[in-house]
Parts: structure tokens; sequence; C-alpha cells
């Protein structure tokens, strides 16, 4: 008798329990229900995404340092490593620059703030020390100093990437130093610790729909919708050239390897979602490092190139930098000539280095500019702040993207990119298995092997 096929609703319950894509989209569509019918109950559910982002904040740092080192140690070649930091650099400031440059090509085409008419004098500058906690940007000599640990277990404590990175750069230089006849058990066991963290990260991400609906209901419930109708322009604007900026990205990436970026957007669908959900790419970033390692890309290119392009290479916020600051001058009456908008692109270049991590750094880096230009006035930076928030998806989308395109471009540079193995990866022709699962998958074929050899001993 043949058996019946499952009804659409058993269906749809089996894609909803296996499939985190599935989960956090109707996260994000309740989060919005919930904001707008119940703003006061969506503000009180925000620590779900607050608390979901700490977690995973608290594994990145040991994530880097035992991908980092276990590269280093495999590759076994420093000078490679080298190279890749370099490559990685050239490729970073390249990207912000254009990022920067199509952004004060947009703005003054489309002028967003063209007939605002703003009196600056209206404005309370006040608002911004507050969103900006008083503080101000580092220094380029600062910025390089606070890149070098005092402390081994302050990096960690202070879960400072650019810290961790150099300590792990130097483990892995020392390990290639002494060999593996003097340390032969080290290397196993940061693998080892690596498959810990991952299997953590695992456990964590199964709370991920949770923290979407959390932030995204606070977002809708605190700030609504009215600020579309305000700033509609600048935000058609901004999200326009995001997706040109990503097309040349995708340009770049099949000039460089052959990949295709939409297909890497859909190889990453739940990263994509979920770093859209809580505005934040930072929790996707172990997923990321697990996908591009199975896509083919080296673990020491990995491990260099996507946690320095957290602090290095923000494209999306360059984009929004250069047009915000453009819009400013326009909203409150002031041209700003070619040479002054060089200085622009000059200065953003410098602070744009620096914002990972400090609170409120849009804000500090706007500030900074219209101090060096001269011309804007400095309370004039409160415009902005009606919209900020509503401008993380297109940050967070384009930084991560131009993060990951990055990887595969000095991954091809350096000859550390599997090619084939990227393109079946990409094309759905080979699944991604999360490496806890393929450990838990490991388990019951060790245990098999374990079982048969009496037997087969036996039988010998």
């Amino acid at each position: 008798m043949p058996h019946a096929a499952p009804s659409f609703a058993s269906r749809a319950g089996r894609v909803l329990r296996q499939s985190l894509f599935a989960q956090v989209a109707i996260a994000l569509v309740l989060g919005v229900v919930v904001g707008r019918s119940w703003p006061d109950f969506a503000t009180a559910v925000q620590p779900l995404g607050d608390g979901f982002i700490r977690l995973i904040k608290a594994m990145i740092a040991p994530l880097v340092f035992c991908v980092v080192v276990a590269g280093i140690t495999k590759a076994g070649d420093l000078k490679a490593f080298g190279r890749i930091g370099l490559k990685a650099l050239i490729w970073f400031e390249v990207a912000t620059t254009i990022a920067l440059v199509v952004g004060l090509f947009a703005g003054n085409v489309f002028g967003p703030g063209v007939g605002m008419n703003v009196d600056p004098n209206s404005l309370d500058a006040s608002a911004v020390d507050a969103k900006t906690g008083g503080g101000e940007l580092p220094s380029t000599s600062e910025f390089i100093l606070h890149s070098l640990p005092d402390s081994a277990i302050g990096a960690f404590a202070e879960n400072s990437l650019l810290q961790v990175l150099v300590l792990s750069c130097l483990v892995g230089a020392a390990l290639l130093h002494l060999g593996n006849t003097k340390v032969p058990a080290i290397l196993p066991a940061i693998e080892q610790a690596q498959e810990i963290v991952f299997a953590i990260v695992g456990f964590i991400m199964k709370l991920a729909p949770l923290a979407v609906f959390g932030a995204t209901a606070h977002l809708v419930g605190e700030y609504g919708l009215g600020a579309m109708a305000t700033y509609g322009k600048l935000i058609a604007v901004c999200y326009g050239v995001a997706l040109t900026f990503l097309c040349l990205l995708a340009v770049a990436l099949k000039l460089v390897t052959g990949l295709s970026l939409w297909k890497f957007v859909r190889y990453t669908r739940e990263e994509m979602l979920l770093a859209l959900g809580t505005a934040s790419s930072e929790t996707v970033m172990p997923r990321m490092m697990q996908k591009l390692r199975a896509a083919g890309c080296r673990d020491d290119a990995v491990g260099l190139v996507l946690p320095t392009g957290y602090s290095f290479n923000l494209d999306g916020a360059s984009i929004y930098l250069s047009i915000g600051t453009l819009f400013i001058a326009q909203a409150v009456g002031v041209d700003l000539s070619l040479g002054q908008q060089i200085t622009v692109v000059l200065v953003l270049m410098l602070t744009s280095k620096g914002m990972a991590g400090v609170p409120g750094s849009a804000f500090l880096a706007l500030s900074a500019t219209a101090a060096a230009l001269g011309v804007i006035p400095a309370g004039a930076v409160a415009l902005l702040l009606g919209v900020d928030r509503i401008m993380d998806a297109m940050r967070v989308a384009t930084n991560l993207l131009g993060n990951c395109v990055a990887v595969f471009a000095v991954s091809r540079w350096e000859g550390a990119l599997d090619t084939v193995r990227a393109k079946r990866m990409l094309s759905g022709e080979e699944t991604f298995v999360p490496e806890e699962e393929r450990a838990e998958r490991a388990e019951p074929e060790v245990e098999q092997a374990q079982a048969l050899k009496p037997a087969l001993k036996d039988h010998a």
C-alpha cells in the first residue's frame, strides 16, 4: 500500500524546524508587527537581541586566535602570511576609497539635502554628545598603539580583534620557529579548542530567531517609520549607492576569481538575514569564517583577512559618511568646493579606520570631518540622528559582503583559494555542514569502526 504524501502543514513544519533562514525571516516579520503595534512591549524585548550579540562576541576572540594560529602553522610559511596581510590592506584601502568617491559623486548628483534650508542654531548639538558619550576617534598613532596588546589577557578580555590578531601572529610565528619536534601537542590542542568554540557557536545560533525578533521589534517600536518620510531621499540615495557599489564588487569578484557574488549571497542567506536583523555583522563572523573555509579559502587567509576587515574595510560606513557629509552641508546651505570634497575623502580615509568598536563612531567621524572643513557648523551633525539607525542595514550588508569579497580576492591573489571547490559549494553541488554538526555525524562512524575492530581481528 503506497504511503500518503506528507501534508502541506507537515512539510512547512519540517522546513521551519530545519531552516534557520525560515526561522529568522518569520522572526523579522513578527518583530516589525510587534514593534508597530505594541511599541512599549517592543522596547521590553530588546535584551533578546543584545544578549545574543554579547554571547557571540564572547566567542569571536578565541575563535580568531585558534583559526589564525592553526592557519599559520599549517601553511608553514610566515612570509606568505605577511603577504596576505599586505595584499589585504591594499585591497581594503582601494575598496574604501572607491566607496567614498562613489558616495560623494552620488551626493553631488542627487543632492539629498538640497532645499532643506535648516538653521544650524535650531539643532541640539548636545544630542550628538549623548549619542557618542562625549568621546572622540583615536588618532592614527593612538590607533596603531591600541592595536598592540599591553596584556595578553587584556586583549581577550576587551575583545580587541586587532590585538588578538597580533598575539595570534606571534604565537603562530613561534610555533613555526620551534618546529613540530619541540611542541608536537600544541597544534592538535588548538584545533580541538577551535572545534569547541564552533560547537558553542552552534548552540548560540539556535537563539538567533529570538535575537532578530527582539532587535527588530525594538527598532520599529522606538524609531517608527516616520523617518522614512522625512529622510526619504537621503535613505534612497544611500541604499542606491550601496547597491551600485555591491554591483562593482560583484564585477571585481568575477574578474579576479570567476565566482558569482549573487551565488555567495544565496549561499550565506541565513547569515545575511541574521546580520540585517540584529544590525551587527559581528554576530555572523564565526559562521562566515566556517562558510568561507568550506568554500575553498585557506585557513590563514580567512583568519587574517576577515577579522582585519572589520576594522579596515568598512565600505558601507564609508558610503554613509561621504553622503552624510554632503547631506549636512547641503541642508544648512553650504556649497563645498572640489578641494573641500577632496579633503572630505582624505579625512574619512583616516577616521573610518578607527571606527570599529567606538560608540557613536559615525557621528565622531562626521564631527571630525566638519571640523577639518571649517565651514560646516558642528551642531549640524545632529541632523542625522533621526536616520542613523535606519542606515544600519545598508552599512552591515555592504561591510559584510565587502569583507567576504576581500577574503576571496586576496586568497586568489595569494594562491590560497580552491576555485573548483568554491564553485561547487556556491552552486549548491555540495552542501555546507557546520563543523559542530560534522563532528556529531562523525561520532557514530568512529563508534562503528571501533566496534568492528574485534571482529576484523578474529577474522584475520
